[in-house]
Formats: structure tokens, C-alpha cells, sequence
């Protein structure tokens, strides 16, 4: 297991520890889990964004700590916050981050995230230009999305 998926994977089991929140000492979590304190603003900065339903705040010094809040939305408003999120082009991976994450937070079903992966997937836009195929793609994607959340 990589140390970024690691690293990911102790501030989730924090999270649900502590009721969606959890208040991290950056030095003392790269001790423990014997990785660079740098490793950790990584983690936080791709894994625990506000388009995936985090709200991260910092606090910095000797007695410094990073918080991060697990937003509470309804299923229509975590979509639609996915959507708005979503600029006019949106590459493969990006798209699968956002399903996996809808999945894991219980705002989609497997059929669902395997039918929105299927309509993200590089085969279905093969027969696109490349230059217009993260285009397509974001359009499709927030159209189905807003489809899910009426």
C-alpha cells in the first residue's frame, strides 16, 4: 500500500471515530506513520477538498493543527455541489475520484458508480477528437448528475 493511501486511509478511520471530525498535529501523524510531514499536506490537499465534502482549516505554530470536518449534505445537495465543482472540461481520473467518492460516501449505489464510470471511460469517446473529449465528457457527466439528484 502506498504511504499517500495509508496516510488517507488513518485520517478517514479518524474521522469516523470522531463523528466527522478530526483535529491533526501534522509533526506527530508523520511520526507515527513514518512518513515526511509534507506526505500529510499531500494527502490533505488531494483527498480532503470541499468537492469531495471536506472542509479543512489550519492553524499554524508550535500548537498548530490541521481540522477537518466531514460536510452533512443530502443527497441532492452533495450532488449539486459536485456539479457546480465541475469546470468545463473533466479528464478520466478526475471523473472516477469523483464517482469513488460519491460511492464511498453512500450518495450513489455500485449500479449507479458503475454506470457513471462507464459513461466516463475513454472507450465511449474514442471515435472523439482528444481536444474535445474532456469537454464532452464534463457535460455528460454533470448531466447525469443532475439527472440523479431531481
Amino acid at each position: 500500500m502506498r504511504m499517500s493511501d495509508l496516510v488517507a486511509q488513518h485520517i478517514l478511520a479518524m474521522l469516523e471515530e470522531q463523528d466527522g471530525n478530526a483535529e491533526i498535529r501534522r509533526n506527530e501523524l508523520a511520526s507515527d506513520l513514518g512518513c515526511v510531514p509534507s506526505q500529510i499536506n499531500y494527502v490533505i490537499t488531494s483527498r480532503f477538498t470541499p468537492e469531495q465534502g471536506y472542509i479543512v482549516e489550519s492553524r499554524r505554530g508550535g500548537g498548530g493543527y490541521i481540522r477537518i470536518t466531514r460536510v452533512k449534505m443530502d443527497k441532492s445537495t452533495a450532488i449539486m455541489h459536485i456539479v457546480n465543482s465541475i469546470g468545463s472540461r473533466l479528464d478520466k481520473a478526475s471523473a472516477e475520484v469523483m464517482i469513488k467518492n460519491m460511492y464511498n460516501r453512500s450518495i450513489i449505489d455500485l449500479t449507479t458508480a458503475r454506470l457513471l464510470a462507464a459513461a466516463v471511460s475513454e472507450t465511449v469517446y474514442k471515435d472523439v477528437a482528444q481536444e474535445f473529449r474532456d469537454v464532452l465528457r464534463a457535460r455528460i457527466f454533470k448531466n447525469m448528475l443532475i439527472t440523479l439528484s431531481e
